[in-house]
Order: structure tokens, then sequence, then C-alpha cells
């Protein structure tokens, strides 16, 4: 545990939502299980290990690693943490373990990120509303927006698996002209017009709670786009297994996305490393080039880049 501790006593102020310590990166041996994170101002520590005789006393010394940094870097003010258990035994029912340790949780509860505002939520279920360890790919996309803004037609982008829609916030704020959001969940499409009203953006999104595999034709009458997201979860009962249902998608891309225009695919699965993704777009789409594989917030450093989460550009051809 010492790492973490250490980590705790150097960390800074942070103002936007972001991972502090990442033990299950593997680069911290002994502390492979704890993962602490800042949604301003409310600290979330994650257990990924049951808890035990020695768990009340090791929150505790936590606890109070936080509150003395913390009175160096916000003397006065209240500290705010909660402490999540989710081991295996509990994620495999989709359920998790949630403790307010210390103060309170705003509500609305609103974190920010590049300039960017999202609602969030973290006393319940795995998923606070914003994934941290995406960040980078948010500000790819709001890069490649802000650079097309003034192409002759537009951006027009869609976001499959838009969860709460943050890559439709940065891509809009940048300049793009339209989103078309998908997700079944209604709940986070519900959060992401949300999302989309905290940051003043009143047109170019739209929003559609169905499962993607039952609504390609009309996905498809709203492109082609220069740019598609693909944000999967790895493993959703019922919704999406990244084994059997990621070709599924890549096959339709070249049908989706305009000449020139690029797909963002993403894994976050650490059992399936960055060949899964290559060998099933060479063959579902090989027309689609590879450009490049972003880096992961530097937070997120694993010991194994194959488990990380995976973030790919594709580029589809020019017209001839």
């Amino acid at each position: 545990m010492q790492a973490l501790l250490d980590a705790i006593a150097q960390m800074p102020l942070p103002t936007d939502a972001q991972r502090i310590f990442h033990g299950r990166g593997g680069l911290h041996p002994g502390c492979e299980h704890w993962v602490l994170d800042a949604y301003p101002p409310v600290w979330v520590l994650t257990s990924f290990l049951p808890a035990d005789a020695d768990t009340d006393a090791q929150l505790a010394t936590i606890g109070a690693a936080l509150a003395q940094r913390w009175e160096i870097l916000a003397p006065g003010q209240p500290l705010n943490w909660v402490f999540q258990c989710r081991n295996e035994a509990l994620r495999t029912q989709g359920r998790t373990e949630t403790r307010l340790m210390a103060g309170s949780v705003p509500e609305p509860h609103v974190v920010t990120e590049q300039g960017a505002r999202y609602r969030v939520h973290v006393l319940r279920g795995q998923n606070h509303g914003l994934f941290l360890d995406m960040a980078e790919g948010r500000r790819w996309v709001r890069e490649y927006a802000a650079a097309r803004c003034d192409d002759r037609y537009g951006l027009k982008v869609l976001n499959l698996f838009a969860y709460t829609c943050a890559f439709s916030v940065v891509a809009l704020q940048a300049g793009a002209k339209s989103v078309v959001n998908v997700d079944m969940g209604h709940g986070a499409i519900a959060t992401g017009q949300q999302n989309h009203q905290l940051n003043g953006l009143t047109a170019g999104a739209s929003f559609l709670a169905h499962d993607i595999f039952s609504s390609w034709g009309k996905i498809t009458r709203s492109g082609p786009y220069g740019l598609v997201i693909v944000d999967p979860p790895s493993y959703q009962k019922g919704s999406f297994v990244a084994t059997k249902d990621y070709a599924r998608l890549l096959r339709r891309l070249p049908d989706l996305l305009a000449p020139g225009g690029h797909a963002l695919v993403c894994l976050n699965a650490p059992e399936l490393g960055v060949d899964f993704l290559h060998e099933h777009m060479q063959a579902q789409a090989p027309e689609l080039a590879l450009v490049e594989r972003l880096a992961n917030p530097p937070a997120f450093a694993d010991v194994d880049a194959q488990r990380a989460l995976k973030v790919l550009v594709y580029r589809a051809p020019e017209l001839p």
C-alpha cells in the first residue's frame, strides 16, 4: 500500500477529473487492486479485491493520508471521499459496494475536463459517467473536429455506444456540424443530453436510444460521416461481446465513412491485445488504413501495453 500512500502525499490539487493512482497497471507491486480518482471535489478510492479483516484498517490509513494531504492543498475545506469495492464476485453480478467515507457528494455533481463539463454519479454503479482513461481520445476528437470545422459541408460525426456523449460534447465545442449519438441505455443518453445543456450546446446533436445492431438503416441514412467513433463495452451480456460482435461493427465502417473520413476504434479488454482489432479490421474493412494508436493518459501507464486501453485511428481512402 506504500506506493498509494506516496502518491497521495505528492499529488497536486486537481481541478479536472483525473486518475491519481493506477495500481491496475501493475507498476506498483502489492498495490494492483487499488485505484484513486479525483472527481473534484470528491476523491473516489476503488479496490478490486474483496473486503477482508484488514480492509477497515487500510481504509483508515488511506483516509488519514488523504486528510493530511487535503489540509495542505485546501486548508479548512472539507474532505469528501468515497470507497467502492469492485471484487470479481460483485462485478459478475453487476453490483458494487460503495461507501461515503467522509464529507458529502454534490448533487448534481459536475466535473470538468479540458474545458468541458460533465455530470457524474460516484455513489452508484460501476461507471461514474465519464471514463477517465479516454481523456486522450476526447482530446484527439476535439483537435480533429477543430481542424475540419471549415470544411465545405462541415464535419458529421457518428458516436456509437455513446454512453453519456462526452465525445459529442467535445466535437461540437470544436466546431463539428452535427453528431449522431447512439446508445441503447436510455439513462446514459439522458445524461448525455444534460451534458450538452451543461456546455451550452443547444443544436447539432441527435440522440438515439436504440440497439445499434437493429438501427443500421436509420444510422446509415444520416451519413456518410467524416468521423465514426466506435467505443463499445468489452462484455455486456445481452448487448455486446467483443469476441463475437466487434467484427459485425467493423464491416459497417466502409459504408458509414465519407471518402477520407476517419474512424476512432476503441477496446478496453485486458485479455484482447491490439492484434485483435488489427486482424478483424483487415478481415472486415481492409480498405481502411491504420493511422496511429493513441497514447493513454500518463496516469494509466501499464506494465503491458497489450492489456491497456486500445484507441486506434483508421482512415478511409479518398475518392479516386
